[in-house]
């Protein structure tokens, strides 16, 4: 059974930064391919950040530039750096795993963008 646990998420005025963080339990954990999404109410569930199990990264254009996603291997965690945080970024966060058998998910961690 694999867990993923997010923390970090909080209340920041724009402009500022929040570093995102998951834990996960699973064997292989450097073999997988790692991903960000976040939802706010109302609008759709988006892909933020993606990272290889090689360091490969993607972002979707809305958080290029401020957002940086990384992955410490051994300590089976992933990061998501968010700098410049704008209202528009708030959203719940979560953290995915990408299997062959579908994507696991974590419980999300709640981003607030407000001043």
């Amino acid at each position: 059974q694999v867990q993923l646990v997010e923390s970090g998420g909080g209340l920041v005025q724009p402009g500022g930064s929040l570093r995102l963080s998951c834990a996960a339990s699973i064997s292989g954990f450097r073999l997988y391919t790692m991903g960000w999404y976040r939802q706010d109410p109302g609008k759709q569930r988006e892909l933020v950040a993606q990272i290889t199990s090689t360091g490969n990264t993607n972002y979707a254009d809305s958080v290029k530039g401020r957002f940086t996603i990384s992955r410490d291997n051994a300590k089976k965690m992933m990061y998501l750096q968010m700098n410049s945080l704008k209202s528009e970024d708030t959203a719940v966060y979560y953290c995915t795993l990408f299997r062959q058998s579908g994507v696991e998910w974590g419980q999300g961690t709640q981003v607030t963008v407000s001043s």
